[in-house]
């Protein structure tokens, strides 16, 4: 039996890419600070720039400008469809 195919997440993305934010993912202390900051099902997500050697990513949610570690954005679930 095959298991279902994990949603794509948010360091999959490209700037310039948008997506739907369908889940959060890890722990309970990760969640609500992401959920704090607007990070939430349902939210269109915009990544704006990558730095380089893998630092950070920043992000548009609504009008909030975030940066997120990259181990940050592999917790969030997204839609491969643009918003």
């Amino acid at each position: 039996m095959l298991s279902p195919t994990p949603s794509p997440t948010l360091d999959r993305l490209q700037p310039g890419e948008s997506a739907t934010i369908i889940d959060l993912r890890g722990d309970t202390e990760l969640i609500h600070r992401l959920t704090a900051l607007g990070v939430r099902a349902g939210k269109c997500v915009q990544v704006l720039r990558r730095a380089a050697f893998a630092g950070p990513l920043h992000i548009r949610v609504g009008t909030t400008d975030l940066m997120l570690r990259l181990s940050e954005a592999c917790c969030v679930g997204v839609t491969s469809a643009r918003c």
